[in-house]
């Protein structure tokens, strides 16, 4: 498909873990381990699609309400996988950044993301961010503190680029708290398959509808043949 029809930022809240595994009569982290691997098909996907960023839900803040067993083992899920797709995230010319708080992260862990984002920092073929202990209003807050602090300027990282096309899988129909600002103007995007089943065949059928949307931003397409006037009483 040519890039300048897929996004270029795709957002995707990868729902459905352990609903997927209990479906299956297994372990909820089951669930969490087939979809960590889906995650990575997903990223290669974009990378040989064209997409220039891609943003993924890992864990908000409101997880934190979960087991803490579960919660344990999604922390230990991310250091060992981090661990293994550094080198390829480097030999594709991937750029890993994680947004989101790092002050409640295991100290291990905060360690290793400093060294994956600093390794792979020169990547431009894609932007991977994963969202790790984010929460969209927390950023926002963050941000205009910064402002108020700055007497209107925004010191320090700008904000995300718009979301062009944000998926969410699981069959839920809502954004949770994922990057309310940057989704003011994305397309939407909702699946019925949980995140561990999502397919290379799903994602470019969530492409192709994409590239089907007439994105106007408020504004209307005119013709060069069309007359826009005002109605006869309004001249």
């Amino acid at each position: 498909m040519p890039a300048a029809r897929v996004p270029s930022h795709l957002a995707i809240i990868m729902d459905g873990n352990g609903r997927c595994a209990t479906r299956r009569g297994r372990a909820r982290w089951m669930g969490h381990v087939r979809g960590a691997h889906t995650a990575r098909e997903v990223v290669a996907h974009c990378a040989r699609a064209g997409v220039s960023h891609v943003t993924l839900y890992a864990f908000s803040s409101d997880n934190w309400k979960r087991p803490r067993e579960e919660v344990g083992f999604l922390f230990d899920l991310f250091t060992s996988h981090l661990d293994r797709q550094l080198a390829t995230l480097l030999e594709h010319g991937i750029r890993l950044s994680i947004i989101g708080r790092r002050d409640r992260l295991p100290a291990a862990l905060v360690e290793q993301i400093a060294a994956a984002e600093q390794r792979t920092a020169a990547g431009t073929r894609l932007h991977l961010r994963v969202a790790i202990d984010y929460s969209s209003k927390d950023a926002m807050r963050e941000a205009f503190a910064r402002v108020d602090a700055a007497n209107g300027d925004l010191p320090g990282e700008p904000l995300l680029p718009d979301v062009d096309l944000l998926l969410r899988t699981g069959g839920e129909r809502r954004l949770s708290d994922f990057l309310l600002w940057e989704c003011a103007y994305a397309e939407l995007a909702f699946l019925d398959v949980h995140f561990p089943d999502l397919s290379t065949a799903d994602l470019d059928a969530v492409f192709a509808d994409y590239a089907r949307r007439d994105r106007r931003y408020g504004g209307v397409q005119v013709t060069a043949d069309a007359e826009v006037a005002a109605p006869v009483g309004a001249r």
